[in-house]
């Protein structure tokens, strides 16, 4: 591989570093589980999750930040969507991992 080639690997892994921390909350991914139905408005979003909805504003704010959570304004309310649904197939395939591991150590399986 070239010193270009290494850079550009090594920038994608920069990336995906800071993506990774932008994951690393249980109500961030609560709330991308959640976007995988569809667009929802903050009021929605935190209703859904039993969460203040200034809490998840902030949690949005970050998705946000990170690319993952896309606004749409719509007079006084702002829905949010994923950019992809990539991202949440992600999520989705990483708890089906840790169920897997759960299940060969008798886990909590029954939260997955």
């Amino acid at each position: 591989m070239s010193r270009m080639e290494q850079g550009k690997t090594a920038e994608v892994f920069r990336l995906q570093a800071e993506l990774c921390k932008s994951l690393a909350d249980a109500k961030r991914l609560m709330i991308i589980h959640e976007l995988q139905e569809g667009r929802k408005s903050v009021g929605e979003l935190a209703e859904a999750l039993d969460l203040k909805q200034s809490n998840t504003s902030q949690h949005l704010a970050v998705l946000r930040k990170a690319g993952v959570a896309v606004p749409d304004r719509q007079g006084s309310t702002v829905y949010y969507s994923l950019s992809t649904p990539r991202i949440a197939a992600a999520c989705d395939m990483v708890r089906a991992a840790l169920a897997e591991q759960l299940q060969r150590t008798g886990g909590l399986t029954d939260y997955l």
